[in-house]
């Protein structure tokens, strides 16, 4: 999604040329292929490890609180390697966004009009808010559960990072259209329509 606001506001004329079938299979497909593997990865290093108990204090399996119920001292030396390479993959993706980011903000900021910047502001910012919300939630719920014991804070984080974004995602770009923001506009009138009646 970074790269595609970075297309659409700092290179619009070659939109349909940069943004083509063609290059969003390629971003999908690596992204598919990267998630598998850090996934297999750390799927596989966990069966390796032997556990005291089968409870986990979350709603689904986090590495973390995984962990937690090994009976081998060793276990976190066994899931290093996939730390890193998920590590890696988080930053480089996080980087990736970052700079997109950086060269929107500049393109955003030369815009003459008033009109123009609102509305490129109007595209990216509920992008960045939903990534930002994921990022800084999941990096807190994964690092802060390695550092202390597992708290009810822990899991409205695991919560938030996990199932907000995916449900906020539509939402927020459904709001582009016109037709579903008037919709919504109405409803509360409607509601109240309906009570007093």
């Amino acid at each position: 999604m970074a790269y595609d606001r970075y297309v659409a506001i700092c290179n619009p004329l070659n939109y349909v040329k940069e943004m083509n079938r063609e290059a969003c299979l390629k971003m999908a497909t690596s992204a598919w292929i990267f998630g598998f593997f850090d996934a297999s990865l750390n799927t596989a290093c966990t069966f390796t490890i032997p556990f005291c108990s089968n409870k986990i204090n979350q709603f689904f399996c986090e590495i973390p609180q995984i962990l937690k119920l090994s009976c081998s001292s060793s276990s976190y030396l066994t899931e290093l390697g996939p730390l890193i390479f998920t590590v890696l993959i988080c930053v480089s993706c996080f980087s990736f966004t970052v700079t997109s980011y950086v060269y929107i903000f500049r393109a955003v900021f030369i815009i003459p009009s008033v009109e123009g910047k609102k509305k490129a502001f109007s595209t990216c910012l509920p992008h960045l808010a939903v990534l930002c919300l994921f990022y800084f939630t999941g990096v807190y719920a994964c690092l802060g559960t390695m550092f202390r014991t597992s708290s009810g804070l822990d899991l409205l984080l695991a919560v938030l990072y996990s199932m907000v974004p995916p449900f906020m995602n539509p939402i927020i770009y459904s709001m582009r259209n016109k037709e579903i923001t008037t919709a919504l506009w109405k409803l509360p009138q409607k509601t109240r329509n309906m009570i007093s009646v």
